[in-house]
């Protein structure tokens, strides 16, 4: 151990969890030549492809797909890894996660823009030297895509496990680490490298709240496509550093049995069928809940199962209960799903109403709401309110013609606070008036429609419905 920390500026981080963000730097304690052949070793054994310029301590991975293998999600991630001379006798790395997706939400501002100058040399297909460069190093086979927009982030979580693993080997062979465990799921034969699994560029504050049984409450905004986003990259990220990840939905209680016959099946077009075949997802009010992100999600965390990573699922919704008698059931359903697994980490998504931790409502104010009822019996309760930046969202408010017995439902404008493109979670010193410990953040936001579409003749009357196949990323339909 004197060894390993000796790499170190400043201490030891052997006490740091793999979701923390890093604060500072890793510094090897060699020179940049000696460092870098471990440096390659690393992406090697980790099954990481890369390719090199040879002489210059860059290399950069092959495009992986986020979610390991999911056909739906769109983001698709390298590392560039860049070596640097800190001093003649010590060095450190630079890793930057490159991501690219066919949504344009990441484009940058402009980029669609002509500004009039040809790169081309007059060849036959009016491409240029440069041209054929950004061609081919676009993804291909099954990944291959044309990329909307594409953005880079350094990533210090991803330097710190090239560290923790290559500066003990630099110091001596036998302080080698054992290989990676991950928190693997109860059926699977094994679990996979934590770098077999691609979870999307590390949400910064994450590490602090991911605890065996420990409730993380997210009260959102029904009806974006970032938040199931988010919560899908919380589940993968922990259950990578060996948490094992409970997640729980605001889906009516009686949509369990299909949630989890979905979770332990092959994600066909036939489980699909029987998962949207439950009455919640062809509701005449779509209030976001049932949304095309929100099948995401479920395919999502799907493929984490699939893949050997311990991930469940439990819904808690009571909709045939009204006012404070539903708080209650809500509140005694996920704390039976807790008080039975304290060895897991559980990730609850609900309405922010629900979800705060004080008593009362501007229209009652002897309200207790779900959060205040799983504060006042569990012990390790953080809520989190939903944050973002100003876009749009899907929800039901009251009809748009005055009419106080009907709800409208579709895309509406949602105002924010731009906080920057990065996911993360922060907590205050104290608690706010609505009972939030702190925010979760998530970026611009965008609206996502509901995964069934109903027919033109209303629900129950139409002679098709279509519903989202996210396998397939487009609607399909049954009779």
């Amino acid at each position: 151990m004197v060894l390993v920390c000796a790499f170190m500026v400043t201490g030891c981080a052997a006490h740091r969890s793999e979701l923390d963000y890093p604060d500072r730097e890793a510094i090897y304690d060699r020179p940049l030549a000696e460092m870098w052949p471990e440096v390659r070793g690393f992406f090697t054994r980790n099954e990481l492809p890369f390719r090199e310029d040879t002489g210059s301590m860059v290399l950069e991975t092959e495009w992986r797909q986020e979610f390991g293998g999911s056909k739906i999600s769109g983001f698709f991630h390298r590392y560039m890894v860049v070596g640097r001379r800190e001093t003649p006798t010590s060095s450190k790395l630079q890793i930057f996660r490159i991501t690219k997706s066919v949504n344009k939400t990441l484009a940058p501002p402009g980029n669609q823009i002509d500004w009039g100058v040809s790169r081309s040399l007059g060849g036959a297909d009016g491409l240029s030297v440069e041209d054929d460069e950004d061609r081919l190093a676009f993804p291909r086979g099954e990944n291959g895509f044309f990329a909307e927009s594409g953005q880079g982030q350094r990533d210090m979580v991803m330097e710190w496990r090239v560290f923790r693993e290559v500066a003990p080997v630099l110091a001596k062979e036998e302080n080698a680490p054992k290989p990676v465990q991950v928190a693997k799921a109860p059926n699977a034969k094994e679990a996979p490298s934590k770098f077999a699994v691609e979870c999307g560029l590390p949400i910064i504050g994450l590490g602090k709240q991911a605890k065996p049984g420990a409730v993380l409450l997210l009260g959102e905004m029904h009806g974006t496509q970032e938040v199931p986003r988010f919560v899908a990259q919380t589940a993968c990220q922990a259950t990578v550093a060996g948490m094992p990840v409970t997640v729980g939905l605001e889906l009516p209680l009686e949509n369990q049995e299909r949630v989890d016959a979905f979770l332990e099946s092959q994600g066909t077009e036939s489980d699909w069928l029987k998962l949207m075949e439950a009455p919640f997802w062809r509701s005449p009010y779509p209030d976001g809940r049932g949304s095309a992100a929100m099948a995401n999600m479920l395919e999502h965390l799907r493929q984490l199962r699939s893949q050997g990573l311990d991930v469940d699922i439990f819904v808690f919704d009571h909709p045939k209960a009204n006012g404070q008698q539903r708080e209650d059931a809500m509140a005694a359903t996920v704390a039976f799903q807790v008080e039975s697994s304290p060895q897991r980490f559980h990730v609850v998504l609900s309405g922010n109403i629900h979800s705060r931790t004080k008593k009362g409502l501007p229209w009652n104010k002897d309200h207790r709401p779900m959060g205040l009822l799983l504060k006042q019996r569990l012990e390790n309760v953080v809520a989190l309110d939903m944050a973002y930046d100003t876009g749009t969202t899907w929800i039901c408010s009251v009809d748009s013609k005055g009419v106080r017995d009907r709800l409208d439902c579709g895309v509406r404008e949602a105002k924010g606070k731009n906080n920057g493109e990065r996911y993360f979670v922060h907590t205050w010193d104290s608690v706010n008036s609505d009972g939030y410990h702190g925010v979760f953040y998530v970026g611009p936001v965008n609206a996502s429609a509901p995964a069934i579409r109903v027919g033109e003749r209303g629900p129950g009357n139409e002679g098709s419905r279509k519903f989202f196949t996210p396998e397939a990323g487009k609607l399909a339909s049954s009779r």
